[in-house]
């Protein structure tokens, strides 16, 4: 299941029936394009790979692992080579710590990708288990890569910016400001998420 284009534009066309300011954010910016991933193993290993690197940086660092360990850095392989060996693709030691954590849940069969719990929530606490994947990146991988609608990042920076400014608020909202605001927007969290980072550059005129 994925945020396909048709879903996101569904759940926010119902967001707009009941509030304006998503009817004008759609009037000013139209409907965002939906953000897909795969689901799985590789898709979380290059969220650890792509950590405060440049997207080229860690482009050039998944092309070396993939040449070294395998089409998708298999977990497997990825644990039966030493720290010299992935430091000469470019992983860090921390970095080398959080794919381990992950390759060793995967092949120990605690972390099955086809089963995660329904609870958004349990399935969050489940996979901020890997040491590396924080609540951000949890939401952000439940979102893309398995498509789940009220998935909520508050913690994002941009979108406290978005509600901030498509609210007239006058200054960011704070994490636990949004996470109230958005109450009233279940269960359409995740299309507002969305169009929240689609709206990030659009100017609102003031009231």
């Amino acid at each position: 299941m994925s945020m396909s284009a048709e879903h996101i534009k569904a759940d926010l066309d119902a967001l707009a029936a009941q509030f304006d300011y998503f009817k004008e954010a759609i009037n000013l910016a139209g409907y965002p394009k939906p953000r897909i991933r795969d689901r799985g193993y590789t898709t979380l290993l290059r969220t650890i790979v792509g950590q405060q690197v440049s997207v080229a940086a860690a482009s050039s660092i998944w092309n070396k692992m993939e040449a070294f360990l395998g089409e998708g850095c298999p977990a497997d392989v990825l644990l039966s080579k030493d720290f010299d060996e992935l430091r000469s693709c470019g992983l860090s030691r921390q970095k080398q710590g959080y794919a381990r954590s992950l390759a060793e849940l995967v092949v120990s069969g605690e972390l099955k990708f086809d089963s995660f719990p329904a609870d958004d929530e349990d399935a969050i606490k489940l996979l901020t288990k890997v040491k590396g994947i924080g609540r951000w990146s949890a939401e952000i991988y439940f979102l893309f890569a398995e498509g789940r609608s009220d998935i909520w990042p508050a913690g994002d920076l941009a979108i406290q910016e978005s509600v901030g400014k498509m609210l007239r608020l006058g200054a960011r909202p704070s994490e636990k400001e949004i996470r109230v605001i958005a109450e009233d927007w279940r269960p359409y969290r995740g299309a507002a998420a969305i169009m929240a980072w689609h709206i990030y550059d659009v100017e609102f005129d003031a009231i």
